[in-house]
């Protein structure tokens, strides 16, 4: 709604190596998640029900995204789901059944990292669902999206692309990195070693779900400061939001304090000072 004016458009001294310089980016995303919480707070007030799905490869900026979507605003409000494996109960239910679940109520933004197409996806690949499953699931999400839309769920759907070359960089430099080893799980090896399977699977995935009723829009990851930006200045263009952000609120006096004796503060047990 905000971002696509040619003049806000970054200058070409604002890039090094093809890149935005980290100035420029900080700058950028400070202004968009200014708009994100003008956006939080529309959706509040209006009731507004929306889902966002995160999917890609491994490593391709899908959290990074939804960090910084995140990162500003209220989680009563803009909520992240990244549902674990399902448990034993689970995979008796109806395919769509737990993700029904997290479906947001009235005045509420969800974030899906990953969705229900991981059937489309890894469980295909992998090989936790048959072939049947995913035939059925192919006929049957068109109509599942469908039924949200028609219930006023708005639904916006993204896929973060990102090459071979650059999913390797980001694998090894994870595997350096001791903070960031935990993201490197056994499946993103295996999603490594099955290149090909899952570019098949992704492309057979958007030949049954890309309608013009719920599109998917590809995120170019390959550098994660644009793919972010993007991601995040299209996400506000898919709403009609306007500023409706509370008046600024100036704090009254605080009250004297009444005449009451507290315990002296050297009874409570303080955090050693380390820093």
């Amino acid at each position: 709604m905000t971002t696509s004016d040619d003049e806000r458009r970054p200058a070409p001294e604002d890039y090094r190596d093809g890149k935005l310089r980290k100035k420029v980016y900080e700058r950028e995303l400070s202004r968009l998640q200014v708009e994100l919480v003008k956006l939080q707070q529309w959706i509040k007030d209006t009731g507004h029900r929306a889902v966002v799905l995160f999917e890609g490869r491994d490593a391709a900026g899908k959290g990074g995204a939804i960090e910084r979507i995140t990162s500003k605003t209220n989680p009563r409000v803009v909520r992240t789901v990244a549902l674990g494996v399902p448990s034993d109960r689970q995979k008796t239910q109806w395919y769509f059944q737990r993700y029904v679940e997290q479906l947001p109520a009235a005045g509420e933004l969800v974030l899906f990292d990953r969705s229900w197409y991981n059937r489309a996806g890894v469980e295909r690949v992998m090989g936790f669902a048959t072939e049947d499953e995913v035939a059925e699931f192919f006929r049957s999400v068109p109509e599942f999206e469908r039924l949200l839309q028609r219930a006023g769920i708005q639904l916006v759907k993204y896929w973060f692309s990102v090459s071979d070359e650059e999913q390797e960089r980001r694998f090894r430099a994870r595997a350096e990195d001791p903070t960031k080893r935990w993201k490197l799980s056994p499946m993103d090896l295996a999603s490594w070693e099955r290149w090909e399977e899952y570019s098949r699977a992704k492309d057979d995935m958007f030949a049954h779900t890309d309608t013009d009723d719920s599109p998917w829009w590809v995120i170019d990851a390959e550098v994660k400061r644009h793919a972010r930006l993007n991601c995040i200045a299209h996400l506000l263009d898919q709403f009609p939001y306007t500023d409706v952000t509370p008046e600024r609120i100036e704090l009254p006096p605080r009250p004297p304090a009444p005449n009451v004796d507290r315990p002296p503060i050297e009874h409570q047990r303080f955090v050693p000072r380390r820093y």
